[in-house]
């Protein structure tokens, strides 16, 4: 049928529109059935919305939703040309040909079929189609409405105008589309919600100009398609109700909440408790100090959990030295086996590698490190685990048992990126690009158990891949900023669009992960805009102990983590209402202040919570403009009031943050500590 699907701008007449056709029929008290030249449609009407079904239904096989939608009863009148159907609170009209459709919600317009039209057919686009690629649906977007959501995007909030391709990607850095955390969700302030729930890639044309910029195009690359649509009264209740179906995260441990020091990577032992006892006698607030990437393993041989014998002959005495000084323990990880490592024969005689579907062996990743230069150590070719074969899945989940009874804290799950080739098959059949996204997914939710199961200190990770579903395993730190202004700026685009994509926790890596130049205003300026995020991490290939930028930006930066550890009560209620609500730590003025449209604009500030407004500097010099919203605010540390509903600008001292409060709210706030574990009980309000 001539419909191969093109990324750059489809010939649209060679993609022939789905018919109706016969006559839709309900198959049972809550399914109508839609027939057409591509198979029979299933459509179904729950709290959740419509629910739109095609192909061979997999039964939710890696467990992406955690709620079984109750569907309504339906009813059902019209013929084949024009069918009208009922259920709950929404109404479906559909009509034949070709295949098109409006849904309303108490009498309201939810959203319809794309309008775009052409000289000789009512629809431009084609409403609903199949493709070489996959299920293609055109939905209707007013001339100015904005779409947000689809995951950790370092460009603008708004996605409109936008091409977006829910991929994940080793992305090496902030710069482009391409991101570490994707997620086929969207939602609009006007109401209406798309969440495709789908293992694979999803393509969204959000009013792309070479497609049509009065239309979100949906292509579902896959044979399977379910897809809900469904409407809500505010992007809060909107999330909430994404939530519902795909999963809250739990609250994170406090000790999480703490500074985390890390680098890539302290070389070995002495090196690692030498910073480990500055830290302390600097009195430098901070919880988990980590051992990432070659810190603790052989590059040669990584990963299967085993401790490098030439630098950690016995890492007991160290991992007891840091105990005693305070810190939470951090190791990293990733999901390969190097074939240099007797466990990669062991896992693939057992099948609990990727395979080759052209070989039945072991999939062998051969590593591209030319993007990479001299930070990584060449590696060998290495096997990919299998999350999808029970055995293979429990065995790495046991595996960490030993790390946790050394007295190791937190993962960091890195990687995961890597399936990306349909010769690579798993055990449940699927091929690599089909299990690429989910595969992250798997992979969280494997280290996390381990945690569950086995740490002492309570179960926390952070992953830097991450699909639908995994807010369920927190938390997700945005991986490899470039280290300059436009990474500062990008990474704090990351963790909003994370937030309004159903991700409540996130970190960066403050001072920028590579192209490191010591900029030490900009680390300071990073500092301080993490304060008021999820989760706070030093991280970078070089040093990040704030006295190895320099006096003035170490004090600086000390004011911050003092600071964060005063603000530790507020971030732990914060955290507690995520875990119930599904809203972020971290919260873009679209999904704040829905009602005041002017601020939306301005997707640099944030609210940390319901209470704080958060203007980080994002450039050097201090610069900052901002919009308050209506009301009056009290700016932070200060007693002075602002009033709200307008535009301003001013410039910071490198020690000062433009932080607001809410008139007449007052937040909790503790005491100066050096870590978590010790007495946080004197708390006080702010404002008295």
């Amino acid at each position: 049928m001539g419909n191969a699907f093109s990324l750059i701008e489809p010939n649209w007449n060679d993609i022939v529109a789905a018919d109706i056709t016969a006559q839709p029929f309900l198959a049972n008290d809550t399914t109508l059935v839609v027939p057409t030249q591509y198979g029979e449609l299933k459509l179904s009407i729950s709290a959740f919305g419509m629910r739109l079904q095609a192909g061979e239904s997999q039964d939710d096989q890696f467990k992406m939703l955690c709620t079984v939608p109750q569907n309504e009863r339906l009813t059902l009148k019209g013929d084949k040309s024009h069918s009208t159907l009922t259920g709950g609170d929404y109404r479906l009209e559909l009509y034949a040909s070709p295949l098109h459709f409006k849904l309303y919600k108490n009498d309201t317009l939810v959203q319809q079929s794309a309008t775009d039209g052409h000289f000789v057919r009512q629809h431009r686009l084609p409403p609903f189609a199949k493709t070489d690629s996959g299920w293609l649906i055109s939905l209707e977007l007013n001339y100015d409405e904005a779409v947000y959501g689809l995951g950790e995007k370092w460009g603008k909030l708004d996605k409109r105008g936008q091409l977006v391709r829910s991929y994940n990607h080793d992305a090496l850095g902030v710069n482009a589309e391409k991101s570490y955390k994707n997620t086929p969700y969207a939602w609009s302030p006007e109401g209406w919600n798309l969440f495709v729930h789908t293992p694979a890639p999803v393509t969204h044309g959000v009013g792309y100009a070479l497609w049509s910029q009065r239309a979100y195009v949906c292509l579902v690359e896959d044979a399977v398609l379910d897809m809900f649509i469904y409407h809500q009264d505010s992007p809060a209740q909107s999330i909430n109700t994404y939530s519902q179906l795909t999963g809250f995260a739990p609250t994170p441990p406090t000790w999480s909440l703490g500074v985390i020091l890390s680098k890539a990577y302290y070389k070995d032992a002495e090196e690692l408790l030498s910073v480990a006892r500055e830290v302390r006698e600097k009195n430098m607030p901070c919880d988990v100090i980590t051992l990432d990437g070659r810190a603790w393993q052989d590059t040669d041989t990584r990963f299967a959990f085993e401790w490098d014998p030439t630098r950690y002959a016995d890492p007991q005495p160290v991992i007891d030295e840091l105990k005693s000084l305070g810190f939470k323990i951090c190791v990293w990880e990733y999901p390969m086996i190097s074939v240099k490592n007797p466990l990669y024969k062991k896992a693939a005689e057992k099948g609990w590698l990727i395979k080759d579907k052209r070989t039945g062996e072991a999939y062998r990743y051969e590593w591209d490190l030319s993007p990479f230069g001299e930070v990584l150590t060449p590696l060998p070719d290495s096997g990919i685990l299998d999350f999808t074969h029970p055995e293979a899945y429990e065995f790495w989940k046991t595996s960490h048992k030993p790390l946790f009874e050394l007295g190791v804290d937190m993962i960091k799950a890195d990687f995961g990126e890597q399936l990306e080739d349909d010769n690579m098959v798993s055990y449940s059949g699927d091929s690599g690009n089909r299990l690429h996204n989910v595969y992250s997914m798997l992979y969280n939710r494997c280290v996390y158990e381990a945690a569950e199961k086995y740490c002492k200190t309570g179960p926390f990770l952070f992953s830097r891949s991450a699909w639908t579903g995994s807010q369920r395993y927190p938390s997700q730190w945005g991986g490899d900023p470039q280290a300059d202004w436009h990474g500062l700026a990008a990474s704090i685009r990351g963790s909003l669009s994370w937030g309004m994509s159903g991700g409540p926790f996130f970190a960066t890596d403050i001072g920028g992960f590579y192209k490191d130049t010591r900029d030490a205003e900009l680390y300071v300026r990073w500092a301080q805009a993490s304060v008021f995020s999820a989760h706070m991490r030093l991280h970078g290939i070089g040093p990040r102990e704030p006295w190895s930028y320099g006096d003035e930006a170490s004090q600086a930066v000390f004011d911050a983590l003092k600071l964060r550890y005063r603000l530790i009560p507020y971030l732990k209620q914060t955290a507690e209402k995520a875990s119930k609500t599904g809203l972020p730590v971290q919260r873009a003025m679209a999904l704040a202040f829905p009602e005041q449209p002017v601020c939306h604009s301005f997707e640099q500030q944030f609210m940390c919570g319901d209470d704080l407004l958060v203007v980080p500097c994002v450039v050097p010099g201090g610069k900052i403009k901002y919009y308050l919203p209506e009301g009056d605010w009290v700016r932070l540390g200060t007693d002075e009031t602002v009033g709200g509903g307008q535009y301003k600008e001013e410039s910071l001292a490198l020690d000062e943050v433009a932080v607001f409060i809410r008139k007449g709210k007052q937040i909790v706030m503790g005491p100066d500590v050096q870590h978590t574990d010790m007495d946080m009980t004197n708390t006080h309000f702010w404002p008295a």
